[in-house]
C-alpha cells in the first residue's frame, strides 16, 4: 500500500507542477485559464474563484490546465488562440520547463542531504583495464570517447549503453594536467567496466550544491535522450520501458531496499526517483510528436516561419489523431507492464 501511496504522490506533484508551468504564464500573458484541476477524471468539488474554477478530481494522478480557446477557434481577446506566437510558445514550453526546474530545487536537497558524485575515482581495480592503463586514484575522468562527463554514473552510463567495443578513449585530469589514454575494457559480471571505483566526497558548500545539481539535471535530461537514440535506432525494444504500474513497482522496490538504511536514506531515494521522473516528463513533453507540448510547438515555430496561423481544425485533428496513437501505446506499455511484474 505504502508504495501506491508513495507513487501517487510523485506522480500527482510532478504532473501539478508541469501544469503549474502552464497555468502561471497563461496568466502572464492575458490567457483565460477555465480550470485548473488537481487529479483527473469527474471532478469531487471544486472552487469558482474569478475567471478560474479551480478543482480536485476522483483520480489522483496528474492534473490539467484548461485555457480558453486552447483546441479551437474564438474570437475572445483572452483566448489562447489570439494571442501572440511567442506568447502561446511561452506557454507550452513553461510545462516541460518547470519539470526542469522541479528536478533542480530537488537534486539541491538531495546533494545538501548526501554528496555530490564527481567522476572522481576512488579506487582502482588490479584487474581490470583501468589500473592498466595507469589511471590512479584520485584522477578525475573529464571525457570517455571526447565525450564531457561530469558525474562518476555518466561513467556507468557508458558501460551500460555501450557493450560492443571493449576500448575507450578515457581522458582524465591529474595534478591539473590532463592526459587521454585507451583502455580496454574487462567484463564484470557479464558487462564491460572501466575498474574504478567512485570516491566518496563530503557535502560541497552552497555553490557546489547549486553546481551539482545543475549536473545532476543535465545527467537525467543526457540519459534520457540516449535511452531515446537506442530505442529509435533498434537498440533496445519497446517492451524494455516502464509506464505507470511498472514505475510504481519500482518506487516499493526502491523504497523497501532503501528505509531499512532509515528515514532520510529512504527519503533521498524517492527524490531521487522524483528527480528522474521530472527530468524524464520535461523531455518526452518537449518531444516534437502530435497531442504532446512539443508537437504543439512545432506547429507554433511553423506559425513563426510562416508568418500565417495554421487552420486551428487541422491542427486538431493532428494532435487528436496523435493522442488515439499515444493512449494505445499507453495501454500497451501497461500491458506489458503487468506481463513483465506477473508473468517473469
Amino acid at each position: 500500500m505504502i508504495k501506491i501511496i508513495l507513487a501517487i504522490l510523485i506522480f500527482s506533484v510532478i504532473v501539478i507542477i508541469h501544469e503549474l508551468g502552464h497555468f502561471l504564464l497563461a496568466k502572464r500573458n492575458g490567457i483565460c485559464v477555465e480550470e485548473f484541476a488537481v487529479g483527473i477524471g469527474p471532478t469531487l468539488f471544486g472552487i469558482q474563484k474569478g475567471e478560474t474554477k479551480y478543482c480536485v478530481k476522483c483520480l489522483p494522478f496528474g492534473g490539467c490546465c484548461m485555457m480558453l480557446g486552447e483546441d479551437g477557434d474564438s474570437a475572445d481577446p483572452r483566448a489562447f488562440g489570439s494571442k501572440s506566437a511567442r506568447a502561446r510558445f511561452e506557454v507550452i514550453f513553461a510545462g516541460p520547463f518547470f519539470n526542469f526546474i522541479l528536478a533542480f530545487v530537488l537534486a539541491i536537497f538531495v546533494i545538501g542531504m548526501s554528496s555530490p558524485d564527481p567522476a572522481v575515482i576512488g579506487k582502482v581495480e588490479t584487474d581490470g583495464g583501468a589500473y592498466e592503463a595507469g589511471l590512479q586514484e584520485g584522477d578525475r575522468i573529464v571525457k570517455l570517447n571526447g565525450s564531457r562527463i561530469y558525474l562518476f554514473r555518466e561513467i556507468s552510463l557508458y558501460n551500460f549503453m555501450n557493450q560492443k567495443n571493449p576500448e575507450v578513449e578515457v581522458t582524465y585530469e591529474r595534478d591539473g594536467q590532463k592526459n587521454t589514454v585507451l583502455v580496454t575494457r574487462q567484463k564484470s559480471e557479464g558487462r564491460y567496466a572501466l575498474g574504478v571505483v567512485r570516491k566518496e566526497c563530503p557535502v560541497p558548500g552552497p555553490l557546489g550544491i547549486l553546481k551539482y545539481s545543475l549536473l545532476e539535471v543535465r545527467y537525467q535530461i543526457k540519459s534520457t535522450f540516449i535511452s531515446l537514440g537506442y530505442l529509435f535506432s533498434g537498440k533496445a525494444s519497446v517492451t524494455d520501458l516502464s509506464g505507470p504500474v511498472g514505475i510504481v513497482n519500482m518506487i516499493g522496490k526502491t523504497y523497501e531496499s532503501s528505509i531499512v538504511y532509515g528515514i532520510k536514506q529512504a527519503t533521498v531515494s524517492m527524490m531521487n526517483f522524483a528527480i528522474l521522473l521530472s527530468a524524464n516528463l520535461g523531455v518526452m513533453n518537449l518531444l516534437p510528436l502530435p497531442a504532446l507540448d512539443g508537437g504543439r510547438l512545432v506547429f507554433i515555430l511553423l506559425e513563426m516561419i510562416r508568418r500565417k496561423k495554421i487552420p486551428p481544425d487541422k491542427e486538431g485533428m493532428v494532435h487528436f489523431a496523435g493522442m488515439v496513437v499515444l493512449l494505445a501505446f499507453m495501454v500497451f506499455i501497461m500491458a506489458n507492464d503487468i506481463r513483465m511484474i506477473f508473468f517473469t
